[in-house]
């Protein structure tokens, strides 16, 4: 029949009524978007499987050695263990909120856990007394700068806090990454793009041609042109992937995770042993700083009894799991580096199926025969002499510009993990207002100024990482804090008004 009636297809013969070109219309965008989620579910997967190997292994080694430390402590300690069971409980209970991203300080949870602990072995191996909160406040004090517990604390404290920081933001990114690809996957079709995958897809059923595949270059135009918003998140998306490259190799390195949690039970026990061994000079100095407390009318405790004897701790190692692991995670991360350039060309040639490049007898747009404009370049800039589609450049897609602040907050979280430092999770409202260029920083010189901190929890740091450098492993420029720029900019609405 003649084609006059038709509003996409070109108006000759055709074989289809107004009605079918709306139905294929409705078709066509419907099959584009179903391609859109299936090539964004296989990537989901990749990382989701890649989360969920990591968390079991982690948690894994956590409750190995929560359960090592209840199978031999109450041999080894008898009543210094049992009476005080709750505090090592109440630590790898904060450990794991912490890796889980509650908003707690580490390093404090850590502190806690030894202050809590000297207080109660003071008082156990010290049964004769009559000891006060007060008199333990001031033990607490005198006590730490003789170090009772030996080096244990300090130097779990710097290893645990790096391992702990690097393996929750790594396991957080391939969340991150995920849900990014799932909001981005789900974005629907413009009328633009609707009618350009029409013309595409059906339009040569409408005009007898359904065996004519599109050309090439043809649905790459048409591709590009729809899924311009999506190319750019391609910048970000591979600093996300570089990042969890290089914080993976961290916690198979200088911060292994296998080394550092699986042996929290053995360092305790180390620290107890450093105690037990210096109990009585640590007690003098302690009754010279804070007095002799009263001898106590109860009696004393059976506590200060032999140890029931001595318990080997061993750790077993699961190196060669964490190595898989990590190389596995490596190989899937670096193969979806390029996902949202390279997805054009994967649903042309795999879901439109379109004909070779150099074919002159595919479907062009308007007949059967060869494809001469030029293949677009990625993103939305790009798109501004776009044959197939109608492009509007200078009104990007809000949701997906969403989607790459939060790949720029997440590479944030796993740079500032990469050199040890940690960022609060339940932040994001900074990050969101902070911007930057971050500077490179080798590790030697961000690892010293590191060690000078008291503290590795900098929630305030969230500058976004240079756009232009490829790695992570420099520090970001501090971002002033956003209740401090809100603070200025009420001033200055204050002085502008008066």
């Amino acid at each position: 029949i003649l084609g006059e009636h038709l509003r996409i297809c070109p108006q000759g013969y055709t074989c289809c009524t107004s009605e079918m070109e709306e139905n294929f219309a409705n078709k066509s965008r419907s099959e584009f978007e179903a391609m859109m989620k299936e090539a964004g579910r296989s990537v989901q997967m990749t990382l989701t499987a890649q989360h969920r190997s990591f968390d079991s292994y982690f948690q894994d080694l956590l409750n190995k050695s929560e359960k090592a430390l209840y199978d031999a402590f109450p041999s080894m300690y008898g009543e210094l263990y049992t009476q005080n069971i709750k505090v090592f409980k109440d630590l790898y209970s904060e450990l794991r909120r912490y890796y889980r991203g509650s908003n707690i300080n580490l390093e404090e949870a850590l502190n806690e856990f030894w202050t809590r602990l000297l207080e109660r072995l003071f008082k156990l191996m010290n049964p004769q007394y009559h000891i006060t909160d007060e008199y333990l406040d001031c033990m607490v004090k005198h006590a730490e700068q003789h170090k009772p517990f030996g080096e244990v604390p300090r130097d779990l404290k710097v290893k645990a806090t790096r391992a702990f920081i690097a393996a929750r933001s790594y396991a957080q990114g391939f969340l991150v990454g995920s849900d990014v690809v799932k909001k981005v996957s789900q974005v629907s079709l413009s009328h633009e793009c609707t009618r350009a995958m029409m013309k595409l897809m059906y339009c040569p059923h409408c005009r007898g041609m359904s065996s004519v595949k599109p050309c090439s270059n043809y649905c790459l135009n048409v591709v590009k042109g729809c899924l311009a918003n999506q190319a750019d998140l391609n910048t970000e998306w591979k600093y996300l992937m570089d990042s969890l490259v290089i914080v993976a190799d961290r916690i198979d390195g200088p911060y292994n995770v296998d080394t550092v949690i699986g042996t929290i039970h053995m360092r305790i026990a180390e620290a107890i042993s450093n105690l037990q061994e210096n109990k009585d000079s640590i007690t003098a100095k302690v009754f010279q700083g804070c007095g002799n407390p009263k001898i106590s009318t109860k009696g004393s405790s059976s506590e200060d009894k032999k140890r029931r004897g001595k318990v080997t701790l061993e750790a077993k190692s699961s190196a060669q799991a964490l190595e898989m692991l990590v190389l596995d995670a490596k190989g899937n991360l670096t193969a979806l580096k390029t996902y949202w350039i390279t997805l054009p060309g994967s649903l042309c040639s795999k879901k439109v199926m379109a004909s070779s490049a150099a074919d002159d007898k595919c479907w062009n747009g308007m007949t059967k025969g060869s494809y001469l404009p030029e293949v677009m370049g990625d993103g939305l800039a790009n798109q501004i002499n776009n044959p197939e589609v109608e492009v509007d450049i200078t009104k990007p897609d809000m949701t997906i510009r969403q989607q790459i602040m939060q790949l720029k907050i997440m590479t944030n979280r796993l740079g500032n993990a990469n050199i040890g430092n940690d960022v609060d999770f339940q932040d994001a409202s900074d990050d969101m207002s902070g911007s930057g260029s971050g500077d490179s920083c080798p590790d030697d010189v961000c690892g010293k100024r590191l060690s000078k901190s008291p503290s590795t929890r900098q929630p305030e740091t969230h500058a976004i990482p240079k756009q232009s450098g490829h790695g992570i492993n420099g520090a970001s420029s501090r971002s002033l804090p956003s209740a401090f720029l809100l603070l200025v900019a009420f001033i200055a609405a204050q002085h502008f008004w008066r």
